[in-house]
């Protein structure tokens, strides 16, 4: 997929889509109750590379990502939460607006 690109009178502004990818990566291992973000593919685990999709344009992203969560916590108040938090940075670091976030709870586990 093409970078993101926002054009204004003075000039344009292009933001790769994996720069997005890694604020999403920073801002959910700062929220409560993600143990970690997660990948079913070999490939990913090697390069400890979430799975972390970011379609759309710069007019209205969709971002998905696959979470790890904290056995015991309420797992829709976690995944609003990363929601909320993930549609704030992004919005707030790159001035896009984020038009969707999917969060999928993939497992639970005790943290330790």
């Amino acid at each position: 997929m093409p970078d993101l690109t926002v054009a204004s009178s003075c000039g344009s502004i292009t933001i790769s889509r994996d720069v997005v990818a890694d604020i999403v990566t920073e801002t959910v291992a700062r929220c409560y109750g993600v143990v970690g973000v997660t990948t079913r593919s070999r490939v990913g685990r090697l390069l400890r590379r979430g799975r972390i999709t970011i379609g759309g344009d710069a007019g209205g992203m969709r971002i998905g990502l696959h979470v790890v969560v904290e056995y015991g916590l309420n797992l829709a108040e976690v995944a609003a939460t990363v929601r909320s938090q993930v549609t704030y940075d992004v919005e707030r670091l790159t001035g896009l607006t984020v038009e969707a976030v999917e969060v999928f709870v993939e497992d639970v586990k005790v943290s330790a």
